[in-house]
């Protein structure tokens, strides 16, 4: 089973890349890994933008995915149970675990349809490059916590 990170733009920040980059690289060790981009829309108007990187979104995408959309209005867990959650959707998914964050303006209805659940970092609202950070960080937490690894603290 691999694991998909799938966002909208490339991350422009250098710092955020980098950091999101050492998580990626640590979480490759522990379970197969890729991310993905797709191109954001050029549109000025949210709901063509929406609608746009929604297509592209769902063109990475097989009918086997099992997708997770990151979305402020998602479901929150604290860290230990988002591992067995995890594990469970690792053990449990046809094809790949994608892990779908949206662009500036969210992502479209379609988008929304085919996740197969929606997950929240948080009730705030973050920049996508953050999110990205932070979701990487709480995956290599998630199996920190399942291997045993001193890296989580209760």
């Amino acid at each position: 089973m691999k694991l998909l990170f799938l966002s909208v733009g490339r991350m422009k920040s250098e710092p955020l890349r980098a950091i999101f980059s050492e998580y990626i690289h640590r979480i490759s060790r522990l379970c197969p890994v890729c991310c993905e981009t797709v191109r954001e829309s050029r549109a000025r108007v949210p709901q063509i933008m929406r609608e746009e990187e929604g297509e592209r979104i769902l063109r990475m995408v097989s009918e086997r995915d099992t997708v997770v959309l990151l979305d402020e209005h998602g479901k929150m867990m604290p860290s230990l149970t988002y591992a067995r959650w995890l594990s469970n959707r690792i053990e449990s998914s046809a094809g790949r675990l994608c892990l779908v964050v949206g662009g500036a303006y969210g992502v479209s209805s379609a988008v929304r349809d085919r996740a197969d659940e929606t997950l929240a970092l948080s009730s705030m609202t973050f920049p996508h490059e953050l999110c990205l950070v932070i979701l990487a960080e709480q995956v290599y937490r998630a199996f920190s916590i399942l291997e045993g690894s001193s890296y989580h603290h209760d």
